[in-house]
């Protein structure tokens, strides 16, 4: 789950890091009154959604006056930002951050991630901030920072000073810099984080350290014992189909193709998509079922699927060892019942009951069309898809 900046600016200044001054408004009446209220005489607006490159797209406004702050506010509110990380869909702006500029001296990367590979947080941190780490790591990889932290003892107070000495700190604010890497440090081990970015953190003339961007990512799966934590999820900046996935239990992940997927297990799941792929298509979304999956269950990811306009084919592929075919094969027809689709259906059943789940595709009198193998169902749903295709474009023509 990701956060908006001003929120993981709150939670890491809760564990001891600096931020400027700011406000959150929801209206440019509220956002001139942000500006006054933290006084000064510069200001920036920044558009609050869940991507990066918010800048290069207009979502960050540098402003001189309450007046310049009211009409940049009025500007981001309802606007569509598009990104390299939104796709064209973009993502709409609601909600704006104000925040006091501050007079940068050097700007600086810090970030906190999960290594798979060595199973520890790893620290990456650079001397040159303010644009893309993979920007960063490609033109400027000498400038990479990274320090493994043992996870049964924690950062050290030592390894914060290397970093914080690696960035070039002067040795007057090494310790202020330490403090803000340990800060960071504890606000991904205590709340299960994924990930905490601060890009950039910036030297201010004063020599002081202050975060001036954050990004903060938490475990899905932690977040039953995070209630603080799950209650900063913001629906708006979600992919509707994942959010209404998620809220049913699914785990789905919507992508740009035309094939819908039905499928038990992540593995298999995969696979299926590659399938899809070799046999001249592209996958719709990424949708797990799960182990267990009851005919109920079943049926309410057919709906999701169904529900998605980018559609125009369906395939379920089901691999069944804890789930049983019949199972599968009755919250197919429940969906279709209950639901008809105009577009065609692949079904695939293997294991546990097959026999009895493709006697109940077959006696439903439904349009379904079975395949024994993956390869073959990947094949069929494609070759549907390319007949449905043509057929509605003969129908458009003719009209």
């Amino acid at each position: 789950m990701d956060i908006h900046e001003y929120q993981a600016k709150e939670i890491l200044s809760g564990f001891g890091v600096r931020i400027p001054p700011g406000g959150l408004a929801y209206s440019p009446e509220q956002a001139a009154y942000r500006a006054r209220e933290i006084g000064g005489s510069k200001w920036v607006v920044k558009a609050q959604v869940h991507t990066g490159a918010r800048g290069k797209a207009g979502g960050v406004k540098l402003c001189s006056s309450e007046q310049e702050v009211f009409d940049a506010a009025n500007g981001l509110f309802g606007k569509r930002l598009v990104t390299q990380q939104t796709g064209s869909q973009g993502k709409i702006v609601y909600r704006v951050y104000v925040e006091g500029a501050v007079a940068i001296e050097r700007e600086l990367y810090l970030g906190f991630v999960l290594d798979r590979s060595s199973e520890r947080i790893m620290v990456v941190a650079s001397a040159s901030g303010g644009m893309e780490i993979e920007e960063i790591s490609a033109n400027q990889p000498e400038s990479i920072l990274r320090t493994v932290i043992e996870p049964a003892v924690g950062i050290r107070d030592f390894q914060a000073r290397e970093i914080a000495f690696g960035l070039g700190i002067d040795p007057a604010h090494i310790q202020e810099a330490a403090s803000n890497i340990k800060g960071s440090y504890r606000a991904f081990r205590d709340l299960d984080a994924t990930m905490v970015e601060i890009n950039p953190l910036v030297v201010v003339e004063s020599g002081s350290i202050v975060a001036l961007d954050a990004k903060m990512s938490f475990d899905d799966n932690a977040l039953f014992r995070r209630p603080e934590i799950s209650e900063l999820r913001d629906k708006s900046q979600e992919d509707p189909r994942e959010t209404q996935a998620a809220d049913r239990g699914l785990s789905y992940v919507g992508l740009e193709g035309k094939i819908g997927c039905i499928v038990n297990g992540a593995g298999l799941a995969m696979a299926t998509m590659d399938m899809i792929k070799l046999a001249g298509s592209s996958p719709a979304n990424f949708l797990d079922i799960g182990g267990g999956a009851s005919p109920e269950r079943v049926a309410k990811a057919f709906r999701l699927v169904n529900s998605d306009k980018n559609v125009e084919a369906i395939l379920v592929n089901i691999f069944a060892g804890i789930n049983r075919c019949d199972w599968v094969a009755q919250g197919i027809v429940q969906a279709l019942e209950d639901n008809p689709v105009s577009v065609p259906v692949v079904v695939r059943l293997a294991g546990t009951n097959v026999e009895e789940g493709r006697k109940i595709l077959a006696q439903s009198g439904l349009p379904i069309i079975r395949a024994a193998t993956l390869a073959e169902a990947a094949e069929r749903v494609v070759t549907a898809w390319t007949k449905n295709q043509k057929h509605n474009v003969k129908l458009v023509a003719s009209s």
